[in-house]
């Protein structure tokens, strides 16, 4: 009895080597290998609809794949996402955004920090990108195509009054001409834009000290 158990297991072994290793250029056999290799779907190739569906009345009968991210998800290097919804379809004459999101969107401070050398040379690439061909190197409406579109504003004057929240809301969802700039630019890459304008700004003049010295008692 005992023999024949040794047989079996030398028997067992030496097919499992064999099996498993079999060619230098294949791995083997891999134990459900669903656990270890994901199935690679290209993000626009047709999906098999024997094998994929993304209808929720199917769930356990096929594959569920519906190409959207997770939810409660946050795209690695992303802030949260904007908590305010986008404005009315429609403005007024003035393009004057009239929406509880834009008067909210206020308080909202920018959640970056100072931005280091590197940051700031590439905050300002992204704005001369993006922005100075409306608004200008300096953000004063006088970028070399802003005549030929009308009504683009000077950011310098607008930034005196608009907190960071207001102008990343006007980033995201576009104000009078200027459409959305969500889909060029990412939620850092926008943030690390309004601390370039604020970069731009005129720094406040300090108010000189009374000299002590020449302060006479009376």
């Amino acid at each position: 009895m005992k023999r024949i158990t040794f047989l079996t297991a030398i028997i067992i072994g030496v097919i499992v080597t064999v099996t498993s290793c079999d060619s230098k250029k294949e791995p083997g056999k891999v134990y459900m290998p669903d656990m270890a290799y994901s199935r690679a779907v290209e993000t626009y190739a047709g999906l098999d609809s024997a094998v994929f569906m993304d209808d929720t009345a199917e769930l356990g009968h096929k594959i569920f794949y519906n190409r959207l991210p997770v939810d409660s998800t946050i795209r690695r290097g992303h802030d949260d996402d904007f908590p305010f919804l986008a404005p009315p379809p429609t403005a007024d004459a003035n393009g004057k955004i009239d929406s509880t999101g834009y008067r909210v969107s206020e308080s909202i401070k920018n959640p970056l920090p100072p931005l280091v050398t590197k940051d700031s040379i590439e905050a300002a690439r992204l704005f001369n990108i993006n922005c100075a061909v409306c608004h200008g190197a300096k953000a004063e409406a006088n970028g070399p195509v802003a005549a030929k579109i009308g009504g683009v504003k000077s950011i310098m004057s607008a930034a005196a009054t608009y907190s960071d929240g207001h102008i990343y809301y006007i980033m995201t969802y576009g104000q009078g001409n200027m459409g959305s700039y969500a889909s060029q630019l990412d939620r850092k890459q926008r943030w690390m834009i309004i601390q370039f304008i604020r970069s731009l700004q005129p720094k406040p003049e300090a108010k000189p000290v009374a000299d002590s010295a020449a302060v006479t008692k009376k």
